[in-house]
């Protein structure tokens, strides 16, 4: 998810005030307390920041007229006590304001991570099919440390400087004349046009660094989700390049970028420098007269340089508050990314029923010049099974995610109990519906986690009732851990049948009155499947259920069966009356049959050919 090249500056600004709401939350008073208590604190340390080289000009101004061992004794004690106090009370002030501050800091990077993380689950499956893993999850982690370092430093540190700066100017005004009040603006406006204007310039290598970052990231990631494919191929090497090619283009950002931050900061030292020189001249020529005294040189001069000290890193500040900027703008827009399928207003949830399905002449296209689906019609009565069958694009899978609701068809109806499933809460539907996919994802967690997951808090008797109703629990505990057992990324420390044995134990946990069946054995070898099926017939047992299949021997046992060609039902009837038929099914199952039947027959031929094959001669000589 590439960054915005050139955000403008109401972009800039916008998450900004995406942030207020959170620094000042509804509903939670000790967090505003905590806010306003930080405000209080960040004031009290400037004011004494201020004061502090007041108290020390007039320190040296005592000392001025004693030399020797006499200065010692006539210092005013106050005025020494007076300058230590001052700076305790800034430091102490300033760490008071970062620890009283530091909750409501990390409340609000939470809560933004949270809701961006719901919203990403609440988007459609569109979104997230387009969506590179590597990337998103650069812009969510980028986008959370992005307002943390807002907060910290923008907050407490720039503003309260510029703040300063006026004080400081009014104060040399008000305490000298108005030549010494231009000169320091002046010079610190210099420092500041200076650094920004330069830090501008520099922005775009920091840019093409997290670009080349994000890149090799999302390289990286996507190549190691694909381990068994870079294997297969044996493409290490090939990954390798891929990925080093985005290092090097990091390689060269990252040494530009650090060569020009050296060039950064020789100038702002050089303009300090000279407004320094400048301050002093200034300063001197009013000491010679008699206009000030010894303590008032110290005082212009020390002003100067204690602003410089905070202003110093205003270059690395800035860069990294727009950087931010951008990082956190790119967080918000996934918070602008709009639902494709979202619960009507006030809808309901999806009440109970016998769980009767009903498609009423539904068309559906993921694209609008593109329809799949031409006016599709069935019913499934609560408890019985119909099965989905027909060529590869026919829209099988189709149907099962406009059911899930993962998309919403264009034209047409379709019915729970009665109840159009786009005027109920999601929700609900979904968790009145159970999926075994053919492709079984895993997470990297126990065995006894992904068995859970069908109902999270279920109890330990009620998962191994679960593993013992999809016949995995016999094999679960042959594992030296049991249901402690890491499956590894998305389960790959599992085999194709074992991991569909847990996909099925959990759904089972679930507990849906609708099944769907996407291809659940298409993967699996004849024996698995034979054993997987009988598990899934106690699945299915008294529940409504879809079957989505290319293998036709898996759905003979179905009530119904609907043959879909080119998104349009072709034929429907059970499996009898539709091989009387003679049609599409029966034609279908015809080269099914031939196929199973030629590699029966390769097979055994390959195995006496075996058994023919000569055996080589002992080499013992004989007796």
């Amino acid at each position: 998810m590439p960054e915005p090249s050139s955000p403008d500056r109401r972009g800039s600004l916008r998450p900004l005030l995406s942030l207020a709401p959170y620094l000042w939350p509804k509903g939670e008073p000790a967090l505003r307390l905590r806010t306003a208590l930080a405000l209080v604190f960040l004031v009290g340390a400037k004011v004494a920041n201020v004061l502090v080289p007041i108290v020390y000009a007039r320190a040296v101004d005592a000392l001025t007229p004693k030399t020797g061992a006499a200065a010692l004794v006539a210092v005013p004690i106050a005025l020494v006590a007076g300058y230590g106090l001052l700076r305790i009370t800034a430091a102490g002030l300033g760490e008071l304001r970062d620890a009283v501050f530091v909750r409501v800091q990390a409340r609000a990077s939470r809560q933004i991570a949270l809701r961006v993380f719901e919203h990403l689950h609440a988007l459609s499956l569109r979104f997230h099919l387009d969506r590179q893993t590597g990337g998103l999850s650069r812009v969510i982690e980028r986008g959370t440390r992005g307002i943390i370092f807002v907060l910290d430093h923008m907050l407490f540190n720039i503003v309260p400087t510029l703040v300063e700066i006026l004080f400081v100017v009014v104060l040399l005004w008000m305490l000298f004349d108005i030549s010494f009040a231009a000169l320091t603006l002046g010079v610190l406006a210099s420092y500041i046009a200076f650094t920004l204007l330069f830090t501008d310039w520099r922005l775009r290598f920091r840019r093409t660094m997290n670009e080349t970052d994000q890149e090799a990231n999302t390289k990286a990631v996507d190549s190691l989700l694909n381990y068994e494919t870079v294997k297969y191929f044996g493409n290490e090497r090939h990954e390798a390049r891929r990925y080093d090619a985005s290092l090097a283009r990091y390689e060269k950002a990252y040494i530009r970028s650090e060569v020009t931050l050296n060039a950064l900061n020789f100038g702002q030292a050089a303009v300090i420098s000279l407004g320094l020189m400048a301050i002093m001249l200034l300063a001197a020529r009013g000491v010679v007269a008699g206009r000030m005294s010894v303590g008032d040189f110290v005082l212009v001069n020390t002003y100067l340089i204690q602003l410089y000290i905070p202003l110093n890193f205003l270059g690395f500040v800035y860069r990294e508050i727009k950087q931010s900027l951008v990082d956190m703008e790119a967080m918000f827009r996934l918070m602008r990314e709009e639902r494709e399928v979202a619960d009507a207003p006030g809808a309901p949830p999806l009440a109970a029923g016998p769980g009767e399905v009903r498609f009423e002449d539904v068309r559906f296209g993921y694209r609008p010049d593109r329809e799949i689906l031409h006016g599709v019609s069935f019913a499934v009565p609560p408890g019985r099974t119909l099965a989905i069958v027909g060529p590869t694009g026919a829209g099988k899978s189709t149907i099962s995610r406009l059911l899930f609701r993962f998309y919403d068809a264009t034209a047409g109806r379709i019915l729970i109990d009665g109840q159009d499933v786009r005027a109920v809460q999601q929700d609900s539907l979904r968790a009145a519906i159970g999926v075994v996919p053919q492709d079984t994802v895993l997470f990297n967690d126990t065995i006894r986690y992904n068995i859970a997951y069908g109902r999270p808090g279920a109890t330990q008797a009620e998962i191994e009732q679960a593993a013992r109703l999809a016949q995995v629990h016999d094999f679960v505990l042959r594992l030296p851990q049991g249901y402690d057992t890491m499956v590894g990324e998305r389960g790959l420390k599992l085999s194709g049948g074992e991991k569909q044995r847990v996909a099925i134990a959990r759904t089972i946990l679930k507990d849906p009155r609708i099944l769907i069946l996407d291809e659940a054995t298409s993967a699996l070898d004849t024996r698995t499947e034979q054993e997987i099926q009988s598990a899934l017939r106690t699945v299915s047992r008294d529940r409504t259920t879809l079957v989505i299949a290319h293998r036709l021997s898996t759905v003979v046992e179905a009530d119904e069966i609907i043959v879909l060609q080119e998104g349009k039902v072709a034929e429907r009837g059970n499996h009898a009356s539709l091989m009387r038929a003679d049609g599409l099914y029966a034609a279908m199952w015809r080269r099914q049959s031939e196929a199973v039947a030629a590699a029966e027959a390769a097979a055994a031929a390959a195995a006496e050919a075996d058994l023919d094959r000569p055996r080589g001669r002992s080499l013992e000589p004989a007796t």
